[in-house]
């Protein structure tokens, strides 16, 4: 239907609105359950992408079968974040967030200069000829007809990542209210009373960062996969910040609000792009450049949902009542401070 409506190029717009919910799923797990900053969680997306890319390319001469690379990426991604995880798990907010920001640096550019003296990742210039995922001789990037009825392979794939996704989504709601969910939750509201409960707060950390970086990890071997082709500069830090304001603006560790923000924030800036044909329309001709307006109002409503909705936009009770006690204190402390002066 989005095909017929708008044409293929948003078909393949939706197929990465759900790559980035899988993304967002999975930091939810390490910001927003177990409150823990990561501001390098692109680095566990470049690693699942390279893992694919490489074995699944003539950049080694392998063409390894999808079946076995999807887990591969997902154990090497969260072999990495716990690698990210045991140094750091002394460091709270700021601390972590700038070790974790730096870590993901080092991957890019580790990625980027792996070219000499001996050529792994193909430096700058990346990787091409990536195979298109295959699941039992079925080529998700070759079209295919039903019914008399040709569809590109974009449409295959909307229907894997969206299956994927869903498996994703069930996930994260049995991990939400398991043992395991509850004591990231502990650990998030107060790390000290947490461990004085009896709770693992290393283990349950380490397992926090493998859980979200096992999920990136799935998301970059199919992004790999469909798009044929990767480079260093897919995986920088705008990246990373544009996948944490979707969990902030949806509502962290609120699954529908996850998936509402990454919603948004991946469909609302191609939509933008339509602003120079509205400048035409309207005026004539384009007065304002329409990237530069794009990222202008992308900003500007980022702004005002965190002022009128800082909870995000479809947060969970427990953080709406967290927020609207925050504020029934503060009337109440001006209140107090009212009748002191008067």
């Amino acid at each position: 239907m989005t095909g017929a409506a708008l044409g293929n190029g948003w078909v393949r717009i939706l197929d990465f609105t759900l790559l980035y919910i899988m993304l967002a799923l999975g930091l939810n797990i390490v910001v927003g359950y177990a409150g823990l900053l990561d501001l390098g969680y692109i680095a566990f997306y470049a690693v699942g992408a390279y893992l694919y890319a490489l074995l699944a390319s003539p950049q080694f001469g392998l063409h390894l079968p999808f079946w076995a690379l999807l887990p591969m990426g997902a154990g090497l991604a969260g072999l990495f974040g716990i690698l990210l995880g045991a140094p750091t798990l002394r460091l709270r907010g700021d601390y972590l967030a700038i070790v974790t920001l730096g870590f993901g640096e080092i991957i890019r550019i580790f990625l980027n200069n792996l070219n000499a003296p001996v050529n792994i990742t193909n430096g700058p210039q990346g990787i091409n000829l990536i195979d298109p995922v295959s699941i039992g001789g079925f080529s998700f990037g070759r079209p295919h007809s039903l019914l008399g009825v040709s569809f590109p392979g974009i449409y295959s794939y909307y229907y894997l990542f969206l299956a994927l996704t869903l498996l994703v989504i069930f996930v994260s709601l049995r991990l939400q209210n398991s043992r395991i969910g509850r004591a990231w939750v502990a650990i998030r509201e107060d790390e000290v009373a947490a461990e004085a409960m009896g709770i693992n707060t290393r283990n349950i950390k380490l397992l926090a960062f493998a859980m979200g970086a096992s999920f990136a990890g799935i998301s970059g071997g199919l992004f790999a996969g469909f798009q044929g082709f990767i480079s260093p500069e897919s995986f920088n830090l705008f990246e990373s910040i544009i996948i944490l304001c979707m969990i902030v603006l949806g509502g962290m560790g609120h699954i529908p609000g996850v998936i509402l923000g990454a919603i948004l924030l991946t469909v609302f800036p191609e939509a933008l792009r339509y602003i120079g044909d509205l400048q035409n329309y309207l005026f004539g001709r384009v007065i304002v450049e329409p990237s530069d307006l794009r990222m202008l109002i992308f900003g500007l409503a980022l702004i005002l949902v965190m002022i009128f909705r800082p909870a995000g936009l479809l947060p969970s009770v427990r953080r709406r009542r967290e927020f609207g006690s925050d504020n029934s204190v503060l009337a109440q402390e001006q209140a107090s401070l009212y009748d002191i002066r008067h």
